[in-house]
């Protein structure tokens, strides 16, 4: 985790002029300013010093495949709880975030918002959080929910935290870097109201790190590879069959943010609170869902831009979580085609090494659900994904 934005050179030009913050914004700014949006940039992983400057409620581009606006929907939709995760974030990207949501969300369904604080030593994040949380508060009782950690918990665990505070049939757990596009809302309770064993992602566009222009992003689903690691997909021929860009894309997994019904997602095992940080957690709650009679799919109406951070706040060896946590899943849920994320991770099988903790709830709880076979998961969900049958050795040649 990042405890304080890194010390600066004491002779700092050099270090703007290769910085990729620079690259396409902020040529007009002071050198001493553009000291400070560096700093601020090194720390935040995103261009903070602009952010302060934006407005809380500017309006983004409506990137919604032309039909969505057509659309109509059920008078009576569940209520969801908006649950952001944050650690050491920007108090003006939490702020816009809350805002976004506010304004895009019809008020009779967004019943209320839980901020999820992962333990961040960010000050700002205390008393002037605390003191906006209270304004809103003030004109709505109780909207605003405050949860803090004592000590970091990790993405996975404080999206488990939100859930346990969230009262609404239905729950959004986000990131607290996000902005909501028009008419997100309504086509995903629509499918949860449908059919509550849905998992939804919305379709994600990029708001850039460096300038915060939105970047439309092609309508996709969303996978991972063999390591576990999250990847876009192209939506798969059955959908392209239909020529139809407002069906909903059926998803092998999910990619980060997600909505669900809030009982559902009890029953169907929550999130592995056993895995460490973040990483994995998405790849195993969408095969988990489907091997367990569920679906996962992504709303090409329900909109939502999303920071790419040039650099993650959790930990610097992100890699280390997600190999343990991918190997958790291997175990838990991937049956014979474990062997192919040991592989991947060019670790060997027995003896590995690695210390996955106890996976004994997991394997109990797949179990009761009574799920399917991974291959089966491969064959009809994710036929996609490549199989190696007939390895006889893999390792690095030297």
């Amino acid at each position: 985790v990042v405890e304080a934005p890194p010390k600066l050179e004491e002779n700092p030009a050099e270090a703007f002029t290769d910085s990729s913050l620079f690259a396409h914004w902020g040529q007009d700014l002071s050198p001493e300013n553009r000291r400070i949006a560096l700093k601020q940039f090194q720390y935040y992983g995103y261009n903070a010093y602009l952010s302060d400057r934006l407005p809380l409620d500017r309006r983004l581009p409506d990137l919604r495949p032309n039909g969505c606006r057509n659309l109509t929907f059920p008078d009576s939709l569940p209520e969801v709880s908006i649950v952001f995760i944050f650690v050491n974030e920007a108090l003006s990207v939490i702020l816009r975030s809350i805002h976004s949501a506010i304004d895009r969300t019809p008020a009779h369904l967004l019943k209320e918002i839980i901020l999820v604080d992962d333990n961040s030593n960010n000050e700002d994040l205390k008393e002037k959080l605390k003191k906006y949380v209270d304004e809103v508060n003030a004109r709505k009782p109780g909207f605003i929910k405050v949860v803090r950690h004592s000590k970091q918990e990790g993405l996975i665990r404080s999206r488990v935290s939100g859930w346990r505070v969230a009262t609404a049939p239905v729950v959004a757990l986000f990131d607290a870097h996000v902005e909501f596009n028009v008419g997100w809302a309504e086509p995903v309770l629509s499918r949860i109201k449908e059919n509550r064993k849905r998992v939804i992602s919305p379709s994600f566009d990029n708001i850039k790190y460096d300038n915060f222009e939105i970047e439309e992003y092609p309508l996709s689903a969303q996978g991972f590879d063999w390591e576990l690691w999250c990847r876009y997909l192209n939506p798969p021929k059955s959908w392209w069959k239909l020529e139809n860009t407002t069906a909903p894309i059926r998803s092998p997994a999910l990619i980060g943010c997600f909505i669900v019904d809030r009982e559902y997602f009890q029953e169907i095992g929550l999130l592995d609170e056993g895995m460490e940080v973040y990483g994995g957690e998405n790849v195993e709650l969408g095969i988990r869902v489907w091997q367990c009679g569920g679906s996962v799919e992504v709303l090409p109406c329900s909109r939502i831009a999303h920071i790419e951070r040039a650099h993650k706040p959790y930990t610097e060896d992100l890699t280390a979580h997600v190999r343990r946590n991918a190997l958790r899943v291997a175990e838990v849920w991937m049956d014979e085609f474990k062997s192919h994320v040991y592989m991947a991770w060019n670790i060997p099988q027995e003896d590995s090494g690695i210390d996955i903790g106890d996976i004994s709830e997991r394997k109990a709880l797949r179990k009761k659900l009574q799920c399917k076979t991974f291959r089966w998961y491969l064959v009809s969900v994710y036929p996609e994904m490549r199989m190696y049958s007939d390895t006889v050795a893999y390792g690095v040649v030297r």
